[in-house]
């Protein structure tokens, strides 16, 4: 007779029915959870395998209870009031909405009867349980108790309240004057940088950023109005603006915040800041560039979550993943990845030098800019401003005595020359190269000038990577597709013979998308002999690739038609990604 599972083990079961956890990782947490007597759930949360909103949903699920994202809803005084505030801490709970005499309750744990029946006793209503994170109930109830729900919503529309209370207050005192430069007097703005709705909004556009799981934040004036959208999952998702009134003072508040100058605003400026949410260390790289309407800002959240992942839990089939590890575990080499920005090079790179990161070996890396501070790697920002190029880093570098090197990018002939040598003179390096697949990579070190026999001889394997739309694992659903469709795309019939494909209806958790998350898929060729003799005649990237794929190398767009099988993703994402490969 089989043992019944306890509820903890339901709720790891259903993260990893979500795709949010891996069975392995279960098996593992379940022994630590054997050894230290800790609850299952509790330790998941801990180690920060998921957020308390997706183990929520996933709870919710289980529980056949639905699930509330609190962060994303207004609750009116009135309804807060149903309950004291001390009862809502001591069971954690908040009254989300009422409709005649029935009672939506969010609740961290919706199995506690004795909280229901207090709740039942106090409201003389019936209540329906409805399950969020004890971190957003707490939250919620704080905001609540101050007055303010903390919406971002709610904070704009206070702004623009005030604005327009201002202009109608001038509305007697109207002067036409020419166009000129916009003067803003410093003292005035520092003011206002510091003042609680710019501070609040601020911080609200981060938080609600790296809630949604954007990778870059986007603040960009116009004429009338400011935009401001997330890029989410590889897409720009628009977001509720701020009113144009605060546009100078936010951006000086980012500046600030980034350690800048809030008097440069007619030159690009480039900073950092470190901001911690949820308990959790995020570093944010930011960019303020000139307009016609102001500065725009783009801030790029890096995740150091993201680097804690291995490299089999990078996406790779087997295969492929064999490939990449052998190239990692040689003692010298070059090894290439290659893809456009933003397709997750640096961070198959990142995640290749964890592995590496051993006190026997001495690694170096030279980058432009440093994305992710790792400790035990020596990490060398490039500043061209004061002379301090990639060459001229890595001619430094050499004189270091390392093992490992790593190089940000190989932009320039001198750059490439100084990788090679390295190579050649038994270190180890690895770097990224911006061309569209695995054997293009040689072709550009050969525009570059670099001789073919040093690249035959120096280069151990080339990748080329990209990014792909992860299928919501809540709103997943089957669906097919006409077949003139896959006669189309030259993908023979046979190939998805007795898969069921499958695409995201669209729920609250992918935000109505059908997505939810990235993959990577990656093409792994390494340099064999033969390879090495169509090199060293100079033959095309064609000929290479060909022979590649007689070898067992999976194209970019096979990889992808891969993840469509597995029903990781959709054919329309395959397209879309692989259309140029």
């Amino acid at each position: 007779m089989a043992a019944v599972k306890t509820f903890g083990e339901r709720i790891a079961d259903a993260l990893v029915e979500d795709g949010l956890l891996f069975r392995k990782q279960v098996e593992e947490l379940m022994e630590l959870q054997k050894r230290e007597g800790t609850r299952l759930l509790k330790i998941i949360i801990d180690k920060q395998y998921v957020t308390e909103q997706d183990m929520a949903v996933s709870m919710g699920r289980v529980l056949n209870t639905p699930p509330v994202n609190l962060s994303r809803i207004g609750i009116p005084h009135d309804i807060a009031d149903l309950l004291p505030r001390d009862v809502c801490v001591s069971h954690k709970v908040i009254p989300v909405s009422r409709l005649e005499n029935k009672l939506f309750l969010a609740m961290a744990d919706p199995l506690n009867v004795l909280a229901i029946d207090d709740v039942r006793r106090i409201t003389k209503m019936d209540v329906t349980p409805m399950i969020a994170s004890e971190k957003s109930i707490l939250e919620k109830i704080h905001h609540v108790e101050s007055g303010k729900t903390g919406t971002m919503e709610e904070i704009i529309q206070d702004a623009a309240k005030k604005a327009e209370a201002e202009s109608e207050a001038d509305t007697d005192n109207i002067e036409t004057i020419k166009e000129t430069v916009e003067e803003v007097n410093l003292d005035q703005l520092t003011a206002s940088v510091e003042e609680a709705p710019v501070i609040k909004l601020a911080n609200l556009i981060l938080v609600q950023a790296i809630k949604d799981r954007a990778s870059d934040i986007h603040l960009e004036p116009f004429d009338k109005m400011v935009r401001l959208r997330y890029r989410i999952d590889g897409a720009l998702v628009d977001r509720t603006p701020p009113p144009k009134n605060l546009q100078v003072a936010l951006v000086s508040r980012l500046k600030i915040m980034s350690s800048l100058d809030i008097a440069e605003r007619r030159l690009p400026q480039d900073g950092r800041m470190r901001v911690k949410v949820a308990g959790r260390d995020y570093d944010l790289r930011v960019s303020f560039l000139p307009t016609v309407h102001g500065e725009k800002c783009v801030l790029r959240v890096l995740d150091k979550a993201n680097l804690s992942a291995s490299m089999e839990k990078i996406g790779m089939d087997p295969d492929t993943y064999r490939r990449f590890r052998s190239a990692v575990d040689a003692p010298h080499g070059l090894l290439l990845v290659t893809g456009p920005t933003g397709s997750g090079k640096t961070t198959t790179l990142y995640s290749a030098l964890n592995e590496l990161n051993n006190p026997e070996y001495n690694i170096v890396t030279v980058e432009d800019p440093v994305e992710f501070q790792i400790p035990g790697i020596n990490q060398v920002p490039v500043k061209k401003e004061i002379g301090l190029s990639f060459g001229n880093a890595l001619r430094s570098i050499l004189r270091q005595d390392p093992d490992i090197v790593m190089i940000g990018e190989i932009r320039d002939t001198e750059t490439a020359e100084i990788a090679v040598e390295a190579a050649l003179t038994g270190h180890q390096v690895l770097s990224t190269m911006h061309c569209n697949d695995a054997p293009g990579a040689v072709a550009r070190l050969d525009d570059m000038g670099i001789a073919p026999f040093l690249i035959s001889s120096s280069v151990i394997l080339a990748c080329a990577q990209r990014l792909m739309r992860k299928i919501c694992p809540v709103c997943k659903e089957p669906v097919s597709y006409p077949p003139a469709m896959f006669r189309d795309l030259n993908i023979p019939p046979s190939y998805f013979e007795g898969v069921n494909l499958q695409r995201g209806r669209g729920c609250d958790r992918c935000n109505n998308t059908g997505y939810a998350g990235r993959t990577a898929i990656i093409e792994a060729m390494s340099i064999t002999d033969e390879i090495r003799k169509v090199i060293i005649a100079r033959g095309s990237a064609m000929e290479i690739g060909k022979i590649a794929v007689s070898q067992g190398m999976k194209t970019l767009r096979m990889a992808a038609l891969d993840k469509v099988r597995e029903g990781t993703t959709t054919l329309e994402q395959t397209l879309v990604i692989t259309a140029s490969t």
